[in-house]
């Protein structure tokens, strides 16, 4: 007698939205990350103590360009915006996590944290419209 083991948890309605609120919490740390620990990574990389505004910034713009690109190729309607999600959340990551690498100038910090941005327009924007996509009727209260 063979039992037939599925691997598929049941989901529920109920589950999904905070599904979806807490992969965005914890997709948008991203954002904050380097800020946290922004004293230490000055300090490793001798950097200036106009590194953060320069950090931050990048954060900021590779966000605005990136959801400017998802945007205008329609990134999140022409592929599965959960894999969209789950893309760019672990891509995100592995940039952010470039920033401990040993070697790393300003310039290179910049273009991660840029990279990060872009990467979280992949994350916070596409979270929202998977929270659309599944709540038709009520759609204020899950957006909210």
């Amino acid at each position: 007698m063979s039992v037939s083991v599925t691997s598929e948890i049941p989901v529920t309605r109920k589950h999904i939205l905070p599904a979806i609120v807490i992969a965005q919490f914890l997709g948008t740390s991203l954002w904050f990350a380097t800020n946290a620990v922004l004293a230490d990574v000055e300090t490793a990389f001798s950097l200036s103590n106009s590194a953060l505004g320069h950090l931050t910034s990048a954060v900021q713009l590779g966000f605005i360009l990136g959801t400017l690109v998802f945007a205008f190729l329609t990134i999140a309607d022409r592929f599965s915006p959960s894999r969209v999600f789950f893309f760019c959340a672990v891509l995100g990551a592995v940039a952010n996590l470039g920033v401990i690498l040993e070697g790393n100038s300003l310039t290179t910090l910049v273009l991660l944290r840029t990279l990060t941005g872009i990467c979280l327009a992949g994350i916070y924007p596409v979270g929202m419209k998977l929270a659309a996509d599944y709540f038709e009727k009520g759609l204020g209260k899950s957006l909210g």
